[in-house]
């Protein structure tokens, strides 16, 4: 029996299923707009019902996470594990620790994460995991126990053929090594079972700068293609993490105009360009300021706009980097009547529908997180190459190597994309990453 579907099939299906988890409705209906002809085009999806298995995660580890902070009373947090497909490889995404944490934001991070990764080319699957624990003011040896705690649960789920879990936010070096520390003791067994680990047990060389690297080389690419170069660009970044201040280093080396930067509390400005000085003084203080922006903006004598986002100011380029849904369809129209070139998302899924369809209406480039913010991804699963065979490439090799694979998966979504003349980056990589998955799982069968 083959299984026709039409959007509107679709949206209704997985809103009876998921009614309450908005976030992964979104990434739901976002792909299956893209790839349904494409599904139906093709008698083997059908027949294999791959558009809606795609959309049901494999598995789902929910548990509690027990255990003792400083003033020795007990804390209870919650921790996920969403193993979303696993067709093409073992399970691979990052871990979050933050309040907001839930079941349908990690579903949509998995889902996403599902097409990412196989946009790379790589042998792996998608997940997302993390818990609803706030590590801001906490001492580090109350990190120290909770990572503990969370691995003693989540060890059951993971190893280097099953699923290998990442940093995310609030998920560093240090806290992937107190987590793979406790998996070492718990199964007696040094192997490939996390990334991002530190160059003193296995880490990779360029895995902190390369998702924001990865985003200028997606960038330098799009640039490529439309005969343009970065040079001179005015560039506005949101965010202050690795993302955003590696892509702001790699885009200052380059030749763009970084021009903003953000946080929680505000944003940063300086219309003459950051220099890659100065965003390196951030990298290497960040944390040792109360807030690195307001530092920064004492040092080189910018300006600091209080409790808002940087979307209204003038800008050719904008990398949205801090958090899903930052920018909205109002934010989207000001960046459009004020001559927005091109936007590239470094976060995953910081663009709301209502933003991308302004992009799209105005056949402004637009590559969604999927695509450009693959490079994180892409060298975990070098590093867990590394490990398997137990060597460790130079820092230019790896840097080469993410260079390659962004311009891989420009190509993909170039080549899925063109539509009138133009290029629809969104569903040239939707498409692309439906098709990698959808061949596999026709090829095991249901």
């Amino acid at each position: 029996m083959s299984y026709q579907s039409n959007f509107d099939d679709f949206n209704d299906w997985i809103t009876d299923v998921f009614p309450d988890q908005s976030e992964y409705l979104q990434a739901t209906r976002e792909i299956a707009r893209d790839v349904v002809d494409v599904y139906n085009a093709h008698d083997p999806y059908k027949k294999n019902d791959v558009l809606r298995r795609l959309s049901i995660p494999e598995r789902i580890i929910h548990f509690s996470v027990t255990w003792l902070n400083d003033n020795d009373e007990v804390e209870i947090h919650q921790g996920w594990r969403v193993q979303h497909n696993g067709t093409i490889g073992p399970y691979k995404g990052g871990l979050r620790f933050h309040p907001t944490v839930n079941e349908s934001i990690l579903k949509f991070l998995a889902f996403e994460q599902s097409y990412k990764n196989a946009l790379t080319g790589l042998p792996i699957g998608g997940a997302k995991g993390g818990a609803n624990f706030n590590p801001k003011g906490r001492s580090d040896r109350e990190i120290m126990r909770f990572c503990q705690a969370f691995m003693g649960e989540l060890q059951r789920h993971i190893g280097p053929y099953t699923d290998v879990p990442a940093g995310d936010i609030n998920v560093g070096s240090r806290e992937i090594g107190y987590m793979y520390g406790e998996y070492r003791r718990i199964n007696n067994r040094f192997g490939g079972a996390l990334t991002g680990k530190d160059l003193s047990f296995g880490g990779s060389y360029v895995r902190t700068e390369a998702t924001g690297f990865g985003l200028i080389y997606m960038l330098q690419a799009v640039l490529k293609e439309h005969h343009e170069s970065i040079q001179g660009m005015r560039i506005g970044i949101s965010g202050a993490g690795n993302v955003a201040l590696h892509a702001a280093l790699k885009a200052a080396e380059h030749g763009g105009t970084v021009i903003t930067l953000s946080n929680s509390r505000g944003y940063l400005h300086y219309d003459k360009g950051i220099s890659c000085d100065d965003i390196k003084w951030a990298i290497n203080n960040k944390g040792k300021e109360d807030n690195i922006l307001t530092a920064l903006g004492e040092r080189i004598g910018a300006d600091w706009h209080d409790s808002k986002a940087p979307w209204h100011e003038k800008m050719d380029i904008a990398l949205p980097c801090a958090t899903q849904n930052e920018l909205d369809g109002e934010a989207a129209k000001t960046l459009l009547q004020n001559d927005l070139k091109y936007i590239l998302e470094g976060a995953n899924m910081p663009c709301t529908d209502d933003a991308r369809q302004e992009f799209e209406r105005s056949e402004t480039p637009f590559v969604p997180g999927k695509a450009s913010n693959a490079g994180g991804v892409a060298i975990s699963g070098l590093e867990m190459s590394q490990n398997a065979s137990f060597r460790r490439g130079s820092y230019e090799q790896i840097d080469k190597t993410l260079e390659d694979i962004m311009q891989s998966i420009h190509q993909q979504c170039v080549e899925e994309g063109k539509e009138n003349g133009r290029i629809n980056y969104a569903k040239g990589a939707n498409i692309a990453g439906f098709r990698r998955l959808a061949d596999a799982m026709v090829a095991q069968g249901v």
